[in-house]
């Protein structure tokens, strides 16, 4: 179904009405939030026809880790999915331990019927984040659910308490499955556009049946009038850049990605795949009507980007830069007959074996570090090597995108300052235009067609962390590379040491001990036992119509 932005109603004058295996111990005196995930299958119908969605806790999306500053965390995720599964937490930074980061280069994945616990601290952070699936397309299925990590009561917010605070999950969606999806990369094919735009997991709003179909659940949000809310906003969809707006409202942008902006008021703003913002929004309009949410499709995507930060107090001008990492990505390449995403002519092919896993059982051969940190003409290749990044080094990294639709990236364990975006190449004489004073720091930044966009990173967070196209097809096609920056004093110096519940895999199988399974449902069960065997012997839219308003 080709369907308008969707669209959820905000009634206006409406009254809104695990036993888990430690993983590292907690930080002595800070609270501990502990929770159960049970993730499986349910069948829901967003755009009219029935399809499995990941659920978690059968909730889609998932529930809310509402969590302060400095706390501890403990997520005890039961996989019942019929393949295996990691969560990443985006935007959460894993301060020196990421062996908790939720991708394949750095944990074993959780095979089905098996549970695992995350274990980590909040430390220093605030903000609006959200959890996803990070293996083979997962996220395009659901599996995701918000992060909201909350100031402590000492530390004052810049901004008065909201009456209210509320979430939404916008982004593209597609009637088929994460696996035929799969396979149509596999298989070489594009996507395609996508069948609609979801708000909460919910479809559009029949504003006219023409277009949209009645009867399908949309979602409403109640508020009251004269109250001032924050809505906490993500982009979780596959490839699609939205514009989001109020009808009516102006929108003060507050934060974004753990970082508290200039207060700027927008009556809409593009909010790209895997990014957040949080705005403030005072229902200052007529109390005896309801007025859309709308998150729809941009045709023009070379504006709209926050303003930067100036109430922050790095003083990154200051600092030299000691590493440039100028990563370039372009349409895709034919590797050896399978049609792939390269940066820097390198397609990133995951080894089974996690290589943060490799380095501390000093295994040979798992990957390279090789990786160019400049564009050159060597022959596209598909390869596991990692760029190497220098512990408290200052480092540049230029995005090239020579592709002809925007690109986002995102980088674990940090936020970056985003300096500079410009059309065309990049050069050495484009740092003249760099905000050198306030640039606002996230974790996830657009590169626009045709241009370059720069960002500048505080090396202090030891580890091997993933920098990858947050584009799903993108990313599954190898639009990603690994940055190491290890401690040169060594492991367990200033690194967070491996947790006692690590699951083995690949070279490394046969350490994994066996783990008695609590097992909910016939798929996963029969998952269980062929994975388990695995395990064991291994081990282990664009939309046609846009709506005006």
């Amino acid at each position: 179904m080709a369907a308008a932005a969707a669209v959820a109603a905000v009634v206006v004058a409406a009254v809104v009405a695990a036993a888990a295996s430690a993983a590292a111990p907690a930080s002595a005196g800070e609270p501990t939030r502990d929770v159960r995930w049970e993730v499986g299958y349910m069948t829901v119908a967003p755009l009219g026809v029935s399809q499995k969605v990941i659920a978690i806790n059968n909730q889609f999306p998932g529930p809310l880790l509402n969590v302060t500053t400095n706390w501890n965390v403990r997520v005890n995720v039961q996989n019942n999915l019929d393949e295996p599964l990691l969560l990443t937490w985006d935007g959460i930074q894993m301060r020196m331990n990421s062996w908790q980061d939720g991708v394949a280069g750095t944990n074993c994945p959780i095979p089905p019927g098996w549970n695992w616990t995350y274990q980590f601290q909040l430390k220093d952070q605030i903000g609006s984040f959200f959890y996803f699936p990070s293996l083979g397309l997962q996220r395009a299925a659901g599996g995701f659910g918000p992060v909201t990590v909350n100031n402590r009561a000492v530390v004052p917010v810049p901004f008065a308490q909201p009456d209210g605070d509320i979430t939404l999950f916008i982004g593209d969606w597609y009637t088929k499955s994460h696996v035929e999806l799969r396979k149509m990369l596999d298989d070489g094919k594009d996507l395609g556009i996508p069948d609609g735009i979801l708000i909460n997991g919910k479809g559009p709003y029949s504003y006219d049946n023409t277009l949209i179909p009645e009867g399908l659940q949309h979602e409403t949000v109640g508020v009251e009038p004269g109250k001032t809310y924050r809505f906490r906003v993500h982009n979780v969809g596959t490839s699609t850049s939205l514009n989001f707006r109020i009808q009516n409202h102006n929108m003060r942008l507050v934060e974004a990605e753990g970082t508290y902006t200039y207060q700027q008021n927008y009556t809409n703003l593009d909010i790209h795949v895997g990014q957040s913002y949080s705005f403030l929004v005072t229902m200052d309009q007529n109390a005896s009507t309801d007025y859309y949410i709308v998150a729809s499709p941009r045709m023009n995507t070379t504006a709209g980007a926050a303003r930067p930060n100036p109430q922050g107090s790095f003083r990154y001008d200051s600092i030299n830069i000691t590493q440039t990492f100028v990563l370039k990505n372009e349409l895709p390449l034919l590797i050896n007959g399978k049609r792939r995403r390269t940066i820097n002519g390198v397609s990133y092919s995951p080894p089974e074996t996690p290589l943060r896993l490799a380095d501390l059982h000093n295994l040979t051969g798992v990957y390279k570090t090789d990786f160019p940190t400049m564009p050159g003409n060597a022959p596209p290749k598909m390869a596991s090597s990692t760029l190497n990044a220098s512990y408290k080094g200052f480092l540049e990294i230029v995005f090239q995108n020579n592709d002809t639709g925007v690109q986002t990236y995102h980088l674990d364990g940090y936020s970056f300052f985003v300096v500079g975006m410009d059309n065309g190449d990049w050069t050495p004489d484009c740092r003249s235009r760099y905000n050198k004073w306030d640039a606002i720091s996230r974790s996830t930044t657009q590169v626009f067609p045709g241009g370059w966009t720069a960002v500048l990173v505080s090396l202090d967070n030891v580890g091997i962390w993933n920098l990858r196209s947050e584009k799903l097809d993108n990313w599954y096609n190898g639009q990603e590379v690994y940055v190491k920056v290890a401690d040169p004093l060594g492991y367990n110096i200033t690194e967070m040491i491996m947790p006692d519940n690590a699951l083995y895999c690949g070279l490394l199988k046969d350490l994994q001990k066996p783990q008695i399974h609590q097992v909910n449902s016939k798929s996963s069960a029969q998952a269980a036992d062929r994975w388990g065997a695995r395990v064991l012997a291994m081990v282990l839219l664009i939309i046609a119509a846009v709506v005006s308003i």
